[in-house]
């Protein structure tokens, strides 16, 4: 049993370099405080809604890590419960590294990114692979995107935080792009009428 949420990756090794590196007392202070949840909240459920993609992180009986890239429509990564979340797996490259690492060690960690807001999320849990379960497949997919979905991962959350923004590089995906590019675009074609109305004018 943790004595502090936290302590999932503040392993007595890491204090001990937290405490050569002076860092220790200030993490001492978020444990006593509070610290890190374990269960999703609506901070959480939301940012979670709005992703389109996120990082998974896994590794094998020998502690060979392996990290994979999941995107999907915005949301795909969702809720079930409190303590539960689960995505559809769509076909990928059949390297099937993630499921073969999960068959002998369940430990793994959801990595994710909000670049616009400046944003990183970090969740550890356990996570498991579940197929022939239509039926829980189609509760997670969304109809309109184009992918073949292929089994259901569930992740049994048992700890999250968020990071301060330092070192991220603002970016914006496409939907957040295009709608400002169009807006300017349709006033610069309003103010191209405007310009060339009033050389009209002042030729005639």
């Amino acid at each position: 049993m943790l004595e502090y949420v936290s302590d999932i990756a503040f392993t007595p090794a890491v204090k001990a370099v937290q405490e050569r590196l002076n860092s220790r007392n200030t993490y001492a202070k978020v444990e006593q405080g509070g610290g890190w949840k374990d269960v999703v909240t609506d901070d959480l459920r939301a940012f979670l809604a709005a992703r389109n993609s996120f990082y998974l992180g896994t590794a094998n009986a020998d502690g060979q890590p392996y990290i994979q890239h999941r995107g999907g429509p915005k949301g795909f990564l969702k809720v079930v419960d409190d303590k539960t979340l689960a995505f559809a797996d769509f076909a990928g490259n059949q390297q099937y590294i993630t499921m073969g690492n999960l068959t002998e060690n369940n430990k793994a960690h959801i990595f994710l990114m909000d670049y616009a807001s400046r944003q990183r999320l970090k969740l550890w849990g356990r996570a498991e692979v579940i197929e022939n379960d239509d039926a829980r497949l189609a509760e997670l997919v969304d109809a309109e995107y184009r992918s073949k979905p292929e089994r259901v991962i569930v992740f049994h959350l048992e700890a999250w935080d968020i990071n301060c923004p330092q070192h991220i590089t603002r970016r914006f995906d496409e939907d957040e792009v295009v709608p400002k590019v169009q807006a300017l675009q349709a006033r610069i074609e309003e103010l191209e009428v405007e310009l060339s109305a009033l050389k009209d004018t002042q030729t005639s």
